[in-house]
């Protein structure tokens, strides 16, 4: 058997700087997420975290030393405590990132453990804010947060902007969920926090089509939309600006926080959003799996098993679905990227070359479903990679945000080529 692909985060030094926010009471469900994926992570927290979690409880689940403020001089330090962890660590996570420790970062303030370790880092910087609906909205704060985007080597993750918060308030201010937080970090270990797609507009399609069949039935397929809601994710984080488009998702709710979502059913419901949002987009990234065939009128009330089966075997009951993607082609504004990706069992090499040319796309990834570690509802993913006019790529195996950043150097090489330009 082939070996597993190695996880991103296995053996990587991770620092994990808690400061005073409620929101520090998951930080030990994000710790434990970590070591089990093979991280090796280190602690500090501010005296306010303190207050919120234990000490105890983080150096137990890291399986080191959780690090408070009065750990920072003591006498059998062989060098100052701050300099120790910035140098010891590959990554940074500041989770949650208080108001208090923003403006500490933003205006280069030392005076406790955690903003000295952050002051000395060079590693790059995974920052999840959090805080009270009001002081994330006041100016101060909101001033703060702009200096912050224009520091390099971090990745800042502002907070959810609805949900009900420990302060019994509902609106903004809700730290990202430690499932996103994750990811975040597997793609910062990934591509740092490069900000190489900045400008660009990228219109990301996921997720399964639903044909119905009558109100209780429907005809779909087993896609679970991961792997083009991480494209999603991983191009909104290298600077992107980003739309989804997804279908019904077998995913957890809270990786999508902070993308533009647009939801469909049905594949007539996704090319409406098509043909309303292609125009804005530089890229665009066909993953959704969208169903061949449909009936024409679907029953309005549920048929027996008898009168289903009848209707589902006469050939005049059944249209084919428009081809969403060669649509597209013909639409496309002139610097426009177009990847499509088709599911494929067998040779999927050659029928992948068949449908690049029958279809016209600039990109086509084809991905084999009927091996272990690739296709539909499976961790990781591989295939072939096919440019007009280029050899063909072959990609992965490897974990699918791993393949999604792959994608989206390649569409943003294409890019570039057509000298695409950005910031407009």
């Amino acid at each position: 058997m082939p070996a597993a692909p190695a996880d991103p985060l296995a053996g990587k030094r991770l620092l994990l700087a808690v400061s005073g926010s409620i929101a520090a009471v998951k930080v030990p469900q994000l710790v434990s997420a970590l070591v089990q994926r093979g991280a090796q992570v280190r602690c500090v927290l501010t005296p306010s975290a303190a207050q919120l979690v234990s000490a105890s409880a983080l150096a137990s689940l890291s399986r080191n030393p959780c690090y408070v403020e009065a750990d920072q001089w003591l006498a059998s330090q062989p060098k100052p405590l701050h300099i120790e962890l910035a140098e010891w660590a590959e990554l940074v996570l500041v989770v949650p990132l208080s108001a208090s420790s923003l403006a500490r970062l933003v205006h280069g303030l030392a005076d406790n453990l955690l903003a000295s370790t952050l002051l000395a880092s060079e590693a790059p910087r995974l920052l999840a804010a959090a805080m009270n609906t009001s002081m994330w909205h006041g100016p101060a704060v909101q001033r703060n947060w702009r200096l912050l985007q224009a520091e390099p080597g971090l990745l800042a993750l502002e907070p959810a902007s609805a949900g009900l918060l420990a302060c019994d308030r509902r609106g903004a201010g809700r730290m990202r969920e430690p499932a996103q937080l994750l990811l975040a970090a597997e793609s910062l270990a990934l591509h740092g926090a490069n900000q190489d797609l900045k400008g660009l507009r990228l219109l990301i399609s996921a997720g399964p089509s639903r044909e119905a069949l009558d109100p209780a039935r429907f005809l779909s397929n087993p896609s679970t939309g991961r792997m083009g809601a991480l494209m999603a994710l991983a191009a909104q984080w290298r600077g992107a600006e980003v739309k989804l488009l997804h279908g019904p998702l077998q995913l957890d709710p809270a990786i999508l926080e902070g993308l533009e979502c647009h939801q469909f059913t049905s594949a007539a419901d996704l090319e409406l959003l098509l043909k309303q949002h292609q125009a804005w987009a530089n890229g665009v990234v066909m993953a959704a799996a969208v169903a061949d065939h449909r009936l024409q009128r679907p029953n309005p009330e549920k048929l027996s098993k008898t009168d289903l089966h009848q209707q589902l075997l006469q050939p005049e009951a059944w249209q084919t679905v428009p081809d969403l993607l060669q649509a597209m082609v013909v639409a496309k504004p002139q610097q426009q990227v177009l990847m499509g990706f088709c599911a494929h069992t067998g040779d999927g090499l050659a029928q992948a070359q068949a449908k690049l040319s029958q279809k016209g796309c600039d990109l086509l990834f084809a991905n084999p479903i009927d091996q272990a570690d690739a296709g539909f509802a499976a961790p990781t993913n591989k295939g072939w990679l096919l440019q007009q006019g280029a050899a063909p790529q072959q990609l992965g195996p490897c974990g699918k945000l791993e393949l999604a950043h792959q994608l989206l150097s390649q569409l943003n090489r294409c890019l570039q080529d057509l000298n695409v330009p950005t910031g407009f």
